[in-house]
């Protein structure tokens, strides 16, 4: 399975990823998002939906599992970590194989109802700067890694 990482120096140049990875996407995409408390989750997806054209202040689902926004496309913002894998279906699908743009931070919580095609990314802590490993799972996500990574200023 191919990994790419990629080095984010500052929270603004976290956001400007997220918003080049948000102008790729299209509907039925799903990305889950891993790291710790404070790695730059929330933010990153700021910058999917700025790169989905959504004007909406997008915040941390952490309380409300679910939030939605409308841009050029639906983006479902779900947050997982109050959940159990045990629990019972929450009726995902209807996000990961609809229209939209789904970005599920903690996704581990849920893995057993995750779709078997999506783009991992976990976001770590590295001297200041965030380390973005990206796993594609899948042709389709292995497609849109190598197209995100086509721009020379975001190759590692």
């Amino acid at each position: 399975m191919t990994k790419w990482k990629v080095l984010s120096a500052s929270p603004e140049e976290t956001l400007d990823l997220g918003e080049r990875l948000g102008k790729l996407l299209t509907g039925g995409t799903v990305i889950t998002l891993e790291g710790d408390l404070g790695a730059g989750k929330t933010h990153f997806t700021k910058g999917i939906a700025k790169g989905l054209s959504i004007k909406r202040v997008v915040s941390s689902p952490t309380f409300t599992i679910i939030k939605e926004y409308m841009g050029r496309m639906p983006l479902y913002h779900i947050d997982a970590y109050r959940l159990e894998e045990s629990e019972d279906d929450l009726g995902f699908d209807e996000y990961f194989y609809g229209e939209g743009v789904t970005v599920i931070e903690w996704a581990s919580m849920i893995r057993e109802q995750l779709p078997t095609e999506y783009l991992a990314i976990t976001i770590q802590h590295d001297k200041g700067a965030r380390l973005l490993t990206l796993t594609p799972r899948g042709e389709r996500y292995d497609a849109l890694c190598k197209e995100f990574l086509k721009d020379e200023s975001i190759s590692d």
